[in-house]
């Protein structure tokens, strides 16, 4: 029975380190993943166009990825529009929703957009060195 119990232990072990390998390999093939604490850092850190390259990648990524998901939503707000009266009329509304989702990924969108202007311009070669 223990030995039952260990070999299963064992066993679960090996497979979520080959799902970690796994994951973490994938990840550098599509380019590195940066935290939310790792982004602000690197933007109070940054002096090299090196670095500043590094966050105009981010922040291009982020807006692709706002930019996606405002499409998905933009096309649940038609679909969710076709009808909007009965029980579906009462606020807040599921085509309300979805009309605010799609608004603020948009948002989210021209905001990374303009922080990718901001250091790309930063991460030229003759850009003035600690600009803010």
């Amino acid at each position: 029975m223990k030995l039952n119990l260990l070999a299963t232990c064992i066993l679960a072990l090996a497979l979520a380190g080959v799902a970690s390998a796994q994951s973490a390999a994938s990840a550098a093939e599509t380019g590195a993943h940066y935290t939310k604490a790792q982004v602000k850092e690197l933007a109070l850190n940054a002096h090299a166009p090196a670095q500043y390259a590094v966050l105009v990648s981010y922040y291009d990524a982020q807006k692709a990825d706002y930019l996606r998901q405002a499409a998905e939503e933009k096309k649940e707000w038609e679909r969710r529009s076709k009808n909007v009266s009965g029980a579906f009329g009462k606020y807040p509304r599921p085509v309300d929703s979805a009309r605010n989702l799609y608004e603020y990924y948009l948002y989210k969108a021209s905001k990374a957009e303009t922080l990718q202007a901001k250091y790309s311009q930063l991460a030229a070669p003759n850009a003035p060195v600690n600009a803010e």
